[in-house]
């Protein structure tokens, strides 16, 4: 009996003991929903979050937070890398302290446009004539109850009513008049004094002569245009208080307009006052307007190494409009060396064997660098002149050129010592802002059903369709005259005639894919920088084509017809960009 009653007290210990470790502890030691939501929230999963993602190495806009195939070219996906320091293939940085040490400086060049024939181009635009500008001032103080030249592009012509004014003090000037009207015979003095007071306020002597005859007190004035021109600008509106001599417009008069041109540093010796200078304009492309060089500004700007040139041109018929675009040339120039010539200091240039080479900053704001190999002109002192290259405005490192491309071969990137293999290939994806006049834009356009029909061709592997259609192209193109360019555009447009040359003379369609990688990259950027386009155009990219470098082409379609790899790989590609 006793020994029934110690096991079923063991077994009552044992039972509670084992109910306080399941029970008890759980309890103690237990968290709550919000607990584990607190912590949740508190941990830090980024690092999990991008090792969990996954990408394709010939599509990295593919993200997936698990592994599988790419739905583009169906390659194994890859763990997606966590940072990126988002500069381009080529382009490296370097530190605000290594710079500062290295004594690293940089200078934006220029271009000085002389042709065979001795003629220079030059760039400008149209200004208002700031010596016919007039201010429209009100002459007394009051408020403005109505004003009848309310915006900018009015025409005004002299005399013309623009504003009716309540002026209190005339009110009493008035008054003062009539009064010293009836006292003039015997205080000849006050009333000349009273009309001449009326006078300074630009009250005409009709005016006073209505007043003093009527006998009748005006409360609101009129205020007459002094002069005939343009509203350029509006200062004040209606309900203003307006004291004596505030402006209320701003005009100008259009029927003489300053042409100004920017004159880069190596250009101003052949620049003088009194030459001739023959202006063109994208409106009237087909006519030629005569002006002569009035002013040539003392300063030079220190950022753009230019100084401004002014031409004053009739415009009696309103041909020139302040704001457009416009091109001078000067004939008769002593240089005939047939090159642009931009100049840059000999400490800018490196050379290895036959490369000559410059370290270009291509953000304004970053140390960001990139090599570009130019060739060389003549030398004159310390500077040499670069036939190509380099286009004005560039940015480019003049002092502690070496330590630079120390830096360029220490991260592994385009170097002196390290070049690439395509060096000269222009990358389509680079943003590149280029001036097309109208009628390029419009010849340009007329090529581009020959383009769209020539990539479907390429698309069906159809080689002699390619090459009729490359040969349309280029007629098109053969009409585009690009003395008027500038060198970057001019540039683009003959590397494009070429390769279409190049496509229409092959039969083999793998030659001729070659070569249609290098057309697009010269005239994507082209037909980036048009306006007023009729429809959306799609940039596409195959990053499989040209070797694994990636290649793009133009598309009025959103989906993939891939015109390297043709029925091979007929959807490898993506959209990349769009051209509204």
């Amino acid at each position: 009996m006793k020994k029934n009653i110690i096991y079923i007290l063991l077994a009552l210990v044992g039972g509670l003991l084992v109910g306080y470790l399941i029970f008890g502890t759980a309890t103690e030691g237990s968290v709550s929903e919000k607990d584990i939501s607190e912590l949740s929230d508190s941990h830090d999963h980024e690092g999990e979050t991008v090792a969990q993602m996954w990408t394709c190495s010939m599509h990295p806009q593919i993200m997936q937070p698990e592994p599988g195939d790419c739905p583009i070219c169906g390659m194994d996906l890859i763990p997606a890398e966590s940072t990126s320091d988002g500069l381009a293939a080529n382009e490296f940085t370097m530190t605000e302290n290594a710079m500062a040490l290295a004594n690293i400086q940089t200078t934006v060049v220029g271009s000085a446009n002389i042709s065979e024939n001795g003629t220079m181009s030059l760039s400008g635009k149209i200004l208002e004539n700031e010596e016919a500008n007039a201010i429209q001032t009100s002459y007394f103080d009051g408020r403005i109850e109505r004003l009848n030249m309310n915006y900018k592009g009015q025409e005004v012509n002299k005399g013309q009513l623009l504003a009716t004014i309540y002026a209190p003090k005339l009110v009493a000037a008035q008054q003062e008049l009539i009064t010293a009207a009836s006292l003039k015979e015997s205080q000849p003095a006050l009333y000349k004094a009273v009309r001449n007071k009326l006078k300074l306020w630009k009250l005409s002597e009709k005016q006073i002569n209505a007043i003093e005859t009527s006998g009748v007190v005006r409360e609101n004035f009129p205020i007459y245009a002094t002069v005939s021109g343009t509203v350029s600008e509006v200062l004040s509106a209606e309900g203003d208080y307006v004291k004596q001599g505030q402006p209320i417009l701003k005009m100008t008069n259009l029927n003489t307009v300053w042409a100004t041109f920017d004159v880069y540093e190596n250009q101003i010796s052949e620049i003088s006052k009194g030459q001739e200078v023959i202006v063109t304009t994208n409106a009237y492309p087909n006519k030629e307007f005569t002006a002569t060089i009035s002013f040539i500004n003392p300063v030079l700007d220190t950022q753009t190494r230019t100084v401004k040139v002014r031409a004053t041109l009739k415009n009696t018929e309103g041909v020139f409009k302040p704001g457009m675009f416009v091109t001078g040339t000067i004939e008769g120039l002593s240089d005939t060396s047939g090159s642009s010539q931009i100049t840059v200091p000999a400490s800018a240039v490196l050379w290895t064997g036959e490369r000559s080479l410059v370290y270009v900053k291509t953000a304004a704001e970053k140390p960001v660098f990139e090599m570009r190999e130019v060739t060389l002109g003549t030398k004159s002192g310390d500077n040499y002149t670069i036939t190509d290259g380099l286009v004005p405005g560039d940015e480019i490192v003049t002092n502690g050129t070496f330590t630079v491309d120390a830096a360029a071969q220490l991260q592994g990137k385009k170097s002196m010592m390290n070049p690439s293999e395509n060096e000269d290939e222009i990358e389509d994806e680079v943003e590149m802002e280029m001036e097309l006049s109208e009628s390029v834009q419009q010849q340009l356009k007329g090529g581009l059903p020959n383009y769209f029909a020539m990539k479907n061709a390429f698309v069906e592997s159809d080689s002699k369709k390619v090459s009729q259609l490359a040969s349309e192209m280029s007629s098109k193109l053969a009409t585009i005259k690009e003395t008027n360019l500038g060198a970057m555009e001019q540039k683009h447009i003959a590397k494009s005639k070429e390769i279409l040359k190049m496509i229409s003379e092959s039969d083999d369609l793998e030659d001729q894919r070659n070569h249609f990688v290098g057309l697009n990259q010269t005239i994507i950027p082209l037909f980036k920088n048009m306006e007023n386009n009729s429809e959306t155009i799609f940039i596409q990219k195959c990053p499989m084509a040209n070797s694994n470098k990636g290649a793009s082409w133009l598309s009025t379609e959103e989906e993939i017809r891939n015109p390297y790899y043709g029925d091979a790989m007929m959807t490898c590609g993506s959209v990349i960009d769009s051209i509204e």
